[in-house]
């Protein structure tokens, strides 16, 4: 008797806080969202306010005896909702365009007719979901000897909230971690055998969307040999790409030593060294014919 009388109050209480029950809405980020209210609640009101959060801010109003909306979106709430919200003169209801994750929250239509709220929403924005990465953990290969040889596996998504990371083993559920409000990174460990021929995969849902990642044993998983090999072949083409870049860079430099060589043997140019000469007349003689003496100086050539 007396557990009756305390749900009767506390149903009683909300009542009185909220007026009508409060209505959970869901929508995914970037989506378009109706906060529809019963047309038989408003028909009578001239006047009607939205308002938005615990502290009952003021975001939109309906006046019907001149049939205007006005928006408080550009002041209200940091400007969050600008340009975002939409309101029906003839049914009073509020739809909100490319939906974010800070819309979420408490919705409250009143009126100057009663005190208490015409109806209340509480509004859950979900953010899209990533894809789970899925990736080995490779200090632990597996031996090719072992008969039962496992490989162990994580899987892992980033920045999230409100979700289920899970591993499923076909349609069977093996493990789950989930987180609320905090946007954290979350990690799934999971070990199976090497030679496993089950279908694996690796789920991050919320309550409206979901993502999934299916597991390869044969991409993911390898060996201590496979592994080990495959390390020499990434040692071995870096040794190549590197004596590749220093034979390069030697081919280079010999071209160029060369290019500058036969630059200097085309740019040589010969330098003459000219004397002046001195023309002078012979002392008399008895020919007839006079004849003219010429020196002639010596040339230098220089490159």
């Amino acid at each position: 008797m007396f557990e009756n009388f305390i749900f009767i109050f506390l149903s009683w209480s909300l009542a009185g806080v909220f007026g009508d029950e409060v209505k959970s809405v869901s929508v995914m980020e970037g989506d378009s969202v109706t906060l529809h209210i019963n047309d038989t609640d408003t028909q009578k009101d001239d006047l009607m306010l939205w308002r938005f959060g615990h502290n009952n801010i003021l975001i939109a109003q309906i006046n019907r005896q001149i049939n205007k909306s006005i928006y408080y979106d550009d002041d209200s709430v940091d400007g969050r909702f600008r340009g975002r919200l939409k309101l029906d003169n003839k049914t009073g209801s509020l739809s909100i365009t490319n939906t974010r994750t800070t819309d979420s929250g408490l919705y409250k239509v009143t009126s100057k007719r009663r005190e208490t709220p015409l109806n209340t929403f509480n509004l859950t924005v979900y953010a899209h979901p990533p894809i789970p990465v899925i990736s080995s953990n490779s200090s632990h290969c597996s031996s090719s000897s072992s008969s039962s040889s496992y490989c162990s596996l994580l899987c892992s998504v980033f920045n999230v909230s409100h979700v289920t990371l899970s591993w499923y083993k076909g349609n069977s559920l093996l493990s789950s971690i989930s987180v609320s409000d905090l946007s954290i990174s979350l990690s799934l460990p999971l070990e199976v055998e090497y030679q496993d021929k089950n279908n694996y995969s690796c789920v991050l849902n919320n309550p409206i969307s979901n993502q999934t990642t299916h597991l390869d044993i044969s991409e993911v998983c390898h060996t201590c040999a496979e592994h080990t090999l495959t390390i020499l072949y990434r040692v071995l083409i870096s040794a190549a790409g590197f004596l590749l870049i220093v034979a390069t860079v030697m081919i280079l430099c010999t071209c160029r030593k060369h290019k500058k060589v036969n630059k200097e043997d085309q740019t040589c140019t010969e330098e003459i060294t000219y004397s002046e000469t001195t023309f002078y007349k012979r002392k008399a003689q008895k020919s007839r014919n006079q004849e003219e003496e010429v020196v002639y100086a010596g040339i230098a050539v220089r490159c």
